[in-house]
């Protein structure tokens, strides 16, 4: 792989870890989204941070978080509101890569809410993740699911 992909890739994973820190900021005050946003670009060196794909990321999620949840809700095995704040809003970024960006694998999306689980999650909470997307991916994605 090219630098200037993994670069890419790295900018993008960066991304992923602050709009799911600002979901779950969201998601515990409700603060606006923007402050939330202006607030974290003001604290953070975020010159190697996809900003757009963060920027995407925290207002679209906290936008669609009803839709989100709909989708969630019938592959969790428990009430969404005994959910982990963490899980919630790593489930939540899991739910709309799957769901928008179809150009992303599904198993990329697998892999990278797994690694979010395990930074900023309980100890067994990636394996959760893994198997609640898993379950959504075959919905979502089905036809790239039977593929490989």
């Amino acid at each position: 792989m090219s630098q200037t992909l993994q670069a890419i890739y790295a900018a993008k994973r960066k991304a992923r870890r602050f709009a799911v820190q600002g979901v779950y900021e969201w998601q515990m005050s409700h603060n606006p989204v923007h402050e939330i946003e202006a607030r974290t670009r003001a604290e953070n060196a975020m010159h190697k941070v996809d900003l757009n794909y963060y920027h995407e990321l925290l207002t679209q999620i906290v936008a669609e978080h009803e839709t989100l949840d709909e989708l969630l809700i019938p592959v969790l095995d428990r009430e969404i509101d005994a959910l982990d704040g963490v899980e919630l809003a790593t489930l939540r970024l899991g739910a709309y890569e799957l769901r928008h960006h179809a150009e992303i694998p599904y198993r990329v999306v697998l892999d990278e809410a797994i690694e979010l689980a395990k930074h900023f999650g309980g100890a067994d909470s990636h394996k959760y993740i893994n198997g609640v997307l898993d379950r959504l991916a075959h919905v979502l994605r089905e036809a790239e699911k039977q593929q490989g």
